[in-house]
């Protein structure tokens, strides 16, 4: 079975990346550790068979900047929420694996929610079923369907900010409409 040659210049983000970590593990930036660490790079590039990563081609610094404030401010918000869970319920917490079907299929924008998620504390991406879009989360704190349910509310609205910031047109036209339904 033989697969396609994919450009060098498709390969490179993947390439540059790898070497930016080969350097980073081995805590040597030098020219010659480089060239070693893209030599082994191209190497991995072209012997693992790793699909290319669609990108939609836009980006929007306008709403990067808002999600990284509401993203900070979640995480010190639920960091404060954990601490304190801890202390009041300590082992007798509930919690629940919740099933959040995302609008996105696009496997960048399904990856960058699951992160942003995972992220946060009090929740954690336990599984991704990409025929669906569906994220499984493991959650804190959830005794009712009402807490479910805002745990989603929650995880949707993260896609939208990223649905804005990076997502297609298509998926922006669908976040659009909606939102104007609403």
């Amino acid at each position: 079975m033989s697969r396609q040659r994919i450009p060098l210049l498709t390969e490179l983000p993947l390439v540059v990346w790898l070497v930016l970590v080969w350097g980073a593990l081995w805590q040597d930036f030098g020219a010659g550790n480089l060239v070693f660490g893209a030599i082994i790079a191209y190497g991995i590039v072209n012997f693992f068979y790793l699909r290319p990563v669609e990108l939609t081609g836009r980006f929007n610094v306008l709403w990067l900047l808002p999600f990284i404030g509401r993203f900070l401010l979640q995480l010190v918000a639920a960091s404060v929420q954990v601490f304190w869970l801890a202390i009041s319920k300590g082992p007798s917490l509930r919690n629940a694996v919740v099933a959040v079907e995302l609008r996105s299929h696009s496997d960048f924008l399904v990856t960058a929610t699951g992160h942003a998620i995972s992220l946060i504390p009090g929740s954690l991406v336990l599984e991704v079923d990409r025929s669906t879009s569906t994220l499984y989360l493991h959650c804190l704190d959830i005794e009712t369907e009402q807490h479910a349910e805002a745990v989603r509310t929650e995880v949707l609205a993260t896609e939208a900010w990223l649905i804005r910031i990076m997502g297609s047109r298509a998926d922006l036209a669908a976040l659009r409409s909606e939102e104007a339904r609403r």
